[in-house]
């Protein structure tokens, strides 16, 4: 019986050896001091489980957020402002113009560090849409997308679903894509807050967290979804897991399977995910706003 290690992030959730037979799948490209991956998840055979939901996933390996220098930092943010934009006008074939609309849902919950880099990264964000309907001249002088934003907190503290809220929000005022940010979760302890993924297969909320809700995608939301995230926590079962195989236990046998996938675990993050939090939010709030406002 073999332990399924949980994590979001497709360069750790897929195996690169199983789709990697045609080019177009698999993709590395270094771009100054980060490396891309892009992978294309084809949807499953009848009767198979994809280890992740089909589509598209960009990676990009940048090293710790939190040691890097203002060079690199605004080589990053260009370079996610240049995908998100590609991505969005690629999905909804329309050019990211004063006439398009971009609706940012920042996921999780503002009062757990670890899982709120959503609500952050809204909360560092200037709406723009408003002024499309009532200023009109300062619209066009800023020469920007119509941009939403909205924090739907979480189901604990609003009663309802996520998808329910920003189903209703699109259905009233028709964006033309919709990006959810969200914390993620890794299998690698490595990978926190040093690895940014950018998918259009959408999201589950509070994945980040172990807390899957509703998934947000074209198919519930009604226009294509966007998902931008980093990676704040790692499952406790996990490091187990990962403890074991550095002692040189391969099999751990179905027993103790049992127990790392059933028992109750709980999620780690990094002692400063306080500081991870706040710079990550600023990091994805300037690559949107570079995408869509130029603000």
């Amino acid at each position: 019986m073999n332990f399924h290690a949980r994590t979001d992030l497709a360069c750790e959730g897929i195996d690169e050896d199983r789709i990697g037979g045609a080019a177009q799948q698999v993709r590395r490209e270094q771009v100054g001091p980060f490396m891309l991956l892009e992978m294309t998840v084809p949807p499953s055979e009848a009767g198979e489980t994809p280890p992740m939901a089909p589509g598209s996933y960009l990676t990009v390996e940048c090293g710790k957020l939190v040691m890097m220098g203002e060079e690199d930092e605004d080589l990053l943010i260009r370079l996610l402002a240049g995908k998100l934009r590609g991505m969005a006008q690629r999905l909804t074939g329309k050019p990211a113009d004063a006439s398009f609309g971009v609706f940012v849902a920042g996921l999780g919950n503002a009062e757990m560090t670890a899982d709120a880099i959503g609500p952050k990264t809204v909360g560092y964000l200037t709406a723009t849409r408003h002024l499309r309907e009532h200023e009109q001249g300062l619209y066009r002088s800023i020469g920007c997308s119509a941009l939403s934003l909205l924090a739907p907190g979480v189901l604990g503290q609003t009663g309802m679903e996520t998808c329910e809220l920003l189903k209703s929000v699109v259905e009233c005022i028709h964006p033309d894509v919709v990006i959810a940010v969200d914390a993620l979760a890794a299998r690698d302890c490595n990978r926190l807050a040093s690895t940014v993924q950018l998918s259009d297969a959408g999201i589950s909320p509070g994945s980040g967290v172990g807390n899957h809700r509703a998934a947000l995608t074209r198919e519930t939301l009604g226009v294509p979804v966007l998902a931008l995230g980093v990676p704040t926590v790692v499952d406790s079962a996990t490091l187990v897991y990962d403890a074991l195989r550095e002692a040189g236990i391969r099999e751990i046998g179905e027993p103790l399977t049992r127990v790392l996938e059933t028992g109750k675990h709980f999620f780690v993050s990094p002692k400063e995910s306080d500081v991870i939090t706040e710079r990550v939010a600023r990091l994805l709030s300037s690559s949107i706003a570079a995408a869509f406002t130029g603000l």
